[in-house]
């Protein structure tokens, strides 16, 4: 989810060198893109430089290299470990930390031109290559068969780094989450004596690389090794039809919205409001295809008024169109957000089919590039204190800084029904996601907007250290969203590690996992595992 370049239509509603070596045959006998070596020297690399969503960061390797099959990656990362380069991967280039280019690589493996979606007959599986765009994944898999994967809609992420770290969408509610749905995975990883070869690990029991299937079911990226593909299929499908296979997404959605404005709200109203919303989350645990996000700008004094229908505070909802009473349940979940509070609920006049929807739902908005976020999950709404500390930051915001929001995203139903030992993927009790999120465009005021978050988020934990240890209310973090300042103790006072809010007990298998296949610590970062 790439934040600030994006935000949700109200219409819809709804939650985007030369050759290195000779090339190889593809599994259509057309030789493989690649692997392609472009140094500082070729007009390439500013391209690639630039490719990451985040403009802080700019990773200058000693070479890219685009690849385009497995062959391919296991000859670049046992050539950069024979030559003792640091080794990063990049799919989409979407991480919220600079995992990719610090420390500065030797080597960015970028998966770009790795992006095939297809049927796998052998395995009954849907094969999906990591540099695949979520648009291309929710298009090929929905013209081709009908199915789909409980993904997000911001369409420009790519698979490779969103379905290692979990994965979650609008249809996470109804169907769970992204990696409930793996089959299995191909990753290149390195043994202890530096040769590197490509594994297939699949959640079979009796495979023997069942733990690395496991650890790729929500472990997060850059710690394991390279993935290549992954393979979906739903648990417990049988049969060959692959049309029964994954998911079938809603033939069609309906959308609503309701926005408020800072200046009809006092600080009892604001709380109101934000209570009502996580109190609908606490008695609606159940699946359902209700989806929502609810985005709090930040107020600025002497700043203009949003444009009509736009409003400081915009909440975003869609429903199956198919669902019984879809409509009723909609305004009934529109009006209980607003209770007490007043607003108009508007919902859409006619349901929009399904993959238009998510075509649709995601739109830029300027394209601010550099930014600081930092996430949380909810296990129940915000506690008194929260609340407090909520209205205090974003209802007077400093008019220098830019982008300054929160957003609530909707999350737990059929998330929530699966054991948290299950996948690496722990946390399976909370009802919402939270970003917390800074965005601005001139480098110089990075020190103001990195600041101003950072303090926000201490404040809204302070009860734990300014960090969301798990407890009643709060319920870690969600290594998707990564935030090193967990990992320093200046910001994390808890004495809890940033393992645990990310993981939590199944850290130390991470760990053993780690050791196995990853035993030189080839792959790893800021936040990387450590091993046993």
């Amino acid at each position: 989810m790439s934040v600030n370049r994006r935000a949700f239509l109200a219409s819809s509603a709804t939650i985007g060198a030369a050759m290195a070596m000779p090339a190889v045959a593809s599994a259509e006998g057309q030789p493989a893109l690649g692997p392609v070596t472009i140094t500082p020297a070729d007009p390439r690399f500013e391209d690639l430089v630039l490719r990451g969503q985040n403009d802080r960061f700019t990773p200058r390797p000693e070479s890219f290299r685009v690849v385009g099959s497995t062959d391919q990656v296991v000859r670049v990362v046992g050539e950069a470990v024979r030559a003792g380069k640091r080794v990063s991967v990049r799919s989409g280039g979407h991480c919220y930390e600079n995992f990719v280019g610090d420390p500065q690589p030797g080597v960015i493996i970028d998966m770009v031109e790795m992006n095939d979606v297809y049927y796998d007959q052998e395995r009954r599986a849907f094969v999906i290559q990591p540099g695949a765009l979520l648009s291309e994944v929710f298009q090929t898999l929905y013209f081709g068969w009908g199915v789909t994967i409980p993904g997000g809609q911001c369409g420009t992420v790519a698979a490779g780094g969103h379905i290692l770290g979990g994965g979650y969408g609008p249809l996470s509610r109804r169907d769970g989450s992204v990696v409930d749905y793996l089959y299995a995975v191909e990753v290149v990883v390195v043994d202890r004596h530096g040769h590197a070869r490509a594994i297939v690990a699949t959640r079979e029991p009796d495979d023997p690389n069942h733990d690395l299937w496991w650890a790729h079911a929500g472990g997060g990226g850059g710690n394991f090794g390279v993935v290549t593909k992954y393979w979906m299929r739903s648990p417990g499908a049988t049969g060959n039809d692959p049309s029964k296979l994954l998911p079938k997404p809603p033939s069609a959605i309906l959308g609503g919205f309701m926005v408020w404005n800072w200046r009809d709200l006092t600080k009892d109203s604001f709380r109101r409001l934000l209570t009502n919303h996580g109190q609908w989350y606490e008695r609606n645990t159940a699946p359902d295809t209700l989806a929502s996000v609810f985005m709090i700008n930040g107020h600025k004094e002497g700043q203009p008024p949003p444009p009509p229908l736009a409003g400081d505070l915009f909440l975003t909802a869609q429903i199956d169109a198919g669902a019984p009473n879809a409509e009723r349940f909609l305004r009934g979940y529109l009006d209980a957000i607003s209770d007490g509070v007043g607003g108009t609920p508007i919902i859409s006049p006619q349901p929009a089919p399904w993959l238009t929807s998510v075509q649709r739902s995601v739109q830029g908005v300027g394209e601010i590039g550099r930014q600081k976020n930092k996430a949380a999950y909810l296990r129940r709404r915000y506690n008194d204190h929260q609340l407090d500390t909520l209205y205090a930051h974003l209802s007077n915001v400093d008019p220098s800084l830019a982008v300054t929001m929160l957003w609530l995203v909707s999350y737990g139903g059929k998330v929530n029904t699966v054991d948290p030992a299950a996948t690496a993927l722990a946390d399976r009790d909370s009802l919402l996601k939270t970003v917390y999120i800074a965005a601005w465009e001139d480098p110089a005021a990075d020190d103001a907007h990195i600041k101003w978050i950072r303090q926000f988020y201490k404040d809204v934990y302070a009860q734990t250290g300014g960090v969301p240890v798990p407890n009643e209310v709060n319920g870690g973090s969600y290594i998707n969203y990564p935030d090193i300042d967990l990992a320093d103790p200046a910001w994390n006072t808890s004495g809890v590690p940033w393992s645990t809010l990310y993981y939590k007990g199944n850290y130390p298998r991470l760990q053993r996992i780690k050791a196995k296949y990853d035993p030189r610590d080839v792959f790893t970062h800021k936040l990387g595992i450590r091993p046993a």
